[in-house]
């Protein structure tokens, strides 16, 4: 096999059709291929058989049915078939109404895009076998030109149900502590890989010219079954994927790093199995958690030199105090992993060395705008998270908030793949929490669509959920919010502050909504002193983060101060509170924080400020405070 010449011949046929290719090309608009009649045997029209017309319409039906099933292009003997999976395809696509609309891709093929891309794999093309998924007559007959020594296998899927939607796959809530219910996520027919080598699984995939194309069943469904397949692999020898599509593939099912070829709407990937094979053990959506809640005992062991925690922080120093914090829960939690902390020109060489003191590594990054958000604004530079997946130099990454607390060792979450993350609202993720494979080509996905994709909050949450709309859930309890919702009941706010006072800890991950702890007086939760902030107050959780700062070396408290602007924003929400008489009454407590007495700023009598309080003029000042020396890392060691 493969010599010139059978090569030269082969080309020399290809190009005989090459013909009726290029009528096509001129015809993009038109799907091929689609409603062919079926020709019957003149004998079934016999005089002999008086047939009422509606008889006659049924057995035009079966015999067509048989004709389709007898001279279609090669299907894989039934005996390597499940009945389940032979009978409900014959139904769906046969005596109900033929294809289902949704499986349907209405693309015109580029079969000389097909042929270049082959072409690339050092001039080699000579499949065994080649797995054909979603193509409709014309084009099985395309590929048997395409590669007439390859054993071509129709691979005959059945449509998903109805009523599997997006959101049954990824619906909103699951019952994690199946305290009423076990979740189930929905079936996706599966098939039997074929008991015959596939070198090459091709695939045409829907892309319906929407927004939300990416959340489509049928592509999900499509693209998992060939996954399924190239995975039953065997041998040792490779296995591609081809994709037709107008719209990428699912980039952490496939990945960036995987694809070998791209030329037009032909995408070409060489995965490795096994990794694909531990990532279809997984749900297929966040209808079920990809990682049990209650484990005993969480045992990971994994090439840690290759493994990050990481946080960023940008535009604005006021999260220094909160990321020292992190940084001090990873250590008092047991991980020994790196902390990795991006940063941007706006944090001083004074807040670098407090960082690095806390234990985190700095890379100095350049923002990256978001160009759909309005100058000044408080998504204007979030789109700088993107840059968490040029840390190459590390396999996975443990993205984290700067405002949250590890309770627990979270090291084992290193061992899920790309993204893994607690559920949010509607079918999307936080990225609070995360799981990353760090790769260029991926960030590079990420900078190419950014004109083009709307995020639903503006932010890069909403725009991560664009581009990796398969993800996978992991329990609540690894990214614990610090909210209570409106509409809570008792029982659930006390259930919920019994999680976040419990010790030892039952969460894993704190995640402080609201007005963070260090810029609140340590005495109790500022939240409850502006109504609109009160869902987010809790004494419980504001006394755990306290106690990990208390824990930081006395060198590291320096950069938790208030400065003089949030004292008086503080006083102003407490008089405010006062004055609405709320019912809590933590306005009446007095306060102690012994950081009142401790000026960082060129204006100090920060009590004289609230006579002004209000006037736009005079309170949009910055009281920038005089930059500190850096300090030394010898200082932590004489604490």
């Amino acid at each position: 096999m493969g010599s010139s010449d059978d090569n030269l011949e082969i080309k020399h046929r290809l190009s005989l059709s090459n013909e009726d290719i290029h009528k096509r090309k001129l015809q993009r608009s038109k799907p091929k291929g689609i409603g062919k009649s079926l020709q019957l045997p003149l004998q079934y029209k016999s005089a002999n058989c008086k047939f009422s017309l509606l008889k006659f319409l049924l057995a035009v039906t079966i015999c067509g049915t048989l004709a389709t099933i007898l001279y279609r292009p090669e299907v894989y003997s039934s005996d390597s078939l499940s009945s389940s999976t032979i009978r409900p395809s014959f139904v769906n696509r046969w005596i109900w109404g033929g294809s289902d609309p949704r499986y349907m891709a209405l693309l015109d093929i580029d079969w000389e895009d097909i042929r270049d891309v082959t072409d690339s794999l050092n001039g080699k093309n000579d499949y065994h076998g080649i797995g054909l998924l979603n193509f409709n007559e014309s084009e099985n007959g395309y590929w048997k030109l395409l590669f007439p020594r390859a054993k071509h296998i129709v691979l005959p899927l059945e449509y998903a149900a109805k009523n599997v939607t997006w959101d049954s796959l990824y619906p909103e809530w699951i019952d994690e502590e199946e305290e009423t219910d076990v979740p189930v996520c929905p079936n996706l027919p599966r098939i039997k890989p074929p008991a015959v080598r596939l070198d090459l699984i091709a695939v045409k995939l829907p892309c319906r010219n929407e927004g939300n194309w990416s959340r489509d069943v049928a592509r999900l469904h499509l693209q998992l079954t060939a996954a399924r397949v190239a995975s039953a692999a065997k041998g040792s020898y490779p296995v591609h994927v081809l994709f037709v599509s107008k719209c990428f593939p699912i980039p952490n099912l496939f990945t960036c790093k995987e694809l070998v070829q791209k030329i037009g709407n032909v995408w070409l990937y060489r995965p490795n199995l096994s990794v694909l094979r531990e990532k279809l053990q997984l749900p297929v959506g966040s209808c079920e958690l990809a990682l049990p809640l209650n484990v005993r005992e969480r045992v990971y062991t994994g090439d840690a030199r290759r493994e990050a925690y990481a946080t960023i922080l940008h535009s604005a120093d006021v999260y220094v105090c909160g990321a020292i914090a992190a940084a001090q829960s990873i250590r008092m939690a047991g991980s020994t992993r790196d902390l990795v902390i991006l940063v941007d020109d706006s944090i001083s060489n004074y807040h670098r060395s407090g960082l690095e003191a806390a234990g985190w590594k700095i890379r100095t990054i350049q923002r990256i705008r978001n160009p759909k958000a309005e100058k000044d604004a408080y998504n204007e530079w979030n789109y700088s998270k993107f840059r968490l997946w040029q840390l190459t130099d590390y396999d996975k990454i443990i993205f984290i908030d700067a405002d949250l607390l590890i309770l627990r060792n979270i090291d084992f979450l290193f061992a899920m793949p790309e993204i893994s993350a607690t559920g949010n609202n509607a079918t999307l993720f936080n990225s609070g929490v995360m799981v990353i494979e760090p790769s260029n080509c991926t960030f590079n996905l990420l900078m190419k669509h950014i004109n083009e994709i709307e995020s639903y909050n503006g932010g890069d949450q909403g725009y991560l959920n664009e581009i990796f709309t398969w993800w996978h859930r992991i329990p609540r309890h690894m990214n614990f919010l610090k909210h209570f919702w409106i509409g809570d009941e008792e029982e659930k706010k006390q259930m919920k502050t019994r999680l976040f006072g419990a010790d030892p800890p039952i969460l894993y991950v704190l995640h402080y909504l609201g007005v963070k702890p260090w810029l609140c007086f340590r005495d109790y939760d500022c939240n409850w002193n502006v109504d609109f902030f009160q869902e987010f107050a809790s004494n419980v959780a504001h006394e755990r983060w306290w106690r990990v700062h208390d824990a930081m070396p006395e060198v590291l408290k320096q950069f938790c101060m208030l400065g003089s602007k949030q004292k008086a924003q503080l006083e102003w929400d407490r008089r405010e509170a006062e004055k609405a008489n709320y019912a809590d009454g933590h306005w009446k407590i007095k306060v102690k924080d012994a950081r009142l007495g401790k000026c960082i700023d060129n204006l100090c009598n920060w009590k004289s400020m609230l006579r002004h309080w209000g006037e736009m003029n005079w309170t949009d000042d910055q009281f920038l405070p005089p930059s500190p020396p850096a300090i030394s890392t010898a200082s932590l060691s004489q604490q």
